[in-house]
């Protein structure tokens, strides 16, 4: 027990010590409230296969040098050729990130944190964002997607002003909060998305 405290002690040591550096500029993280812009293309699907052995490249955004680094992208253009292109908030291991449709016309200048949550401010089923894996693109809609991964959390909008199906997807978009553990956090062990409970 003894040796299992000590431990913990030299990892919590070694990541106030990592932070310590200045973590904004070490890990590059985001600006928070500012709009950018970002293309994606084409989707990610939709590629010749030697291009699947380059990983992600121009098909996901990447908010942070460290999710670039961990080639965990914050959000991913993807759609098969001639089907449906959507946009997914989930791409690998134990993420359970979710995006939620806002709709169209909405401003990106105007929408805050809570308001991602519930665009109207309206006590009712109906008002509150459905957040889900997956959602389709559509040209000028906003979306709000909440980060939810192991080493990263996190909360950001983006708003489709320009779209071609398969070929590309512009955006305009803006951080909320983002925040990563490097490390990961002390967590119950087991994570399996199929098991069942016994």
């Amino acid at each position: 027990m003894r040796i299992f405290s000590l431990l913990v002690a030299a990892t919590f040591a070694a990541s106030i010590s990592l932070f310590a550096q200045n973590p904004t500029q070490k890990f590059e993280l985001p600006e928070l409230h500012t709009i950018k812009t970002a293309t994606l293309s084409p989707s990610y699907s939709c590629r010749p296969p030697d291009e699947f052995q380059r990983g992600y490249q121009n098909t996901a955004l990447f908010l942070s040098a460290y999710s670039k680094q961990r080639n965990s992208p914050d959000l991913l253009f993807n759609g098969a050729c001639r089907g449906e292109d959507d946009f997914e908030a989930s791409t690998a291991g134990d993420d359970m990130s979710l995006i939620a449709d806002l709709g169209a016309n909405v401003s990106l200048e105007e929408v805050s944190a809570d308001r991602a949550f519930n665009l109207k401010r309206v006590d009712s089923p109906e008002a509150y964002s459905k957040f889900v894996q997956a959602t389709k693109v559509e040209l000028n809609h906003t979306y709000a997607v909440l980060l939810n991964e192991r080493d990263k959390r996190g909360l950001f909008l983006f708003t489709v002003v320009g779209y071609v199906p398969n070929g590309k997807v512009e955006l305009r978009y803006a951080v909320k909060s983002y925040q990563i553990m490097p490390g990961g956090q002390i967590v119950s062990a087991g994570f399996d998305w199929e098991r069942e409970n016994n």
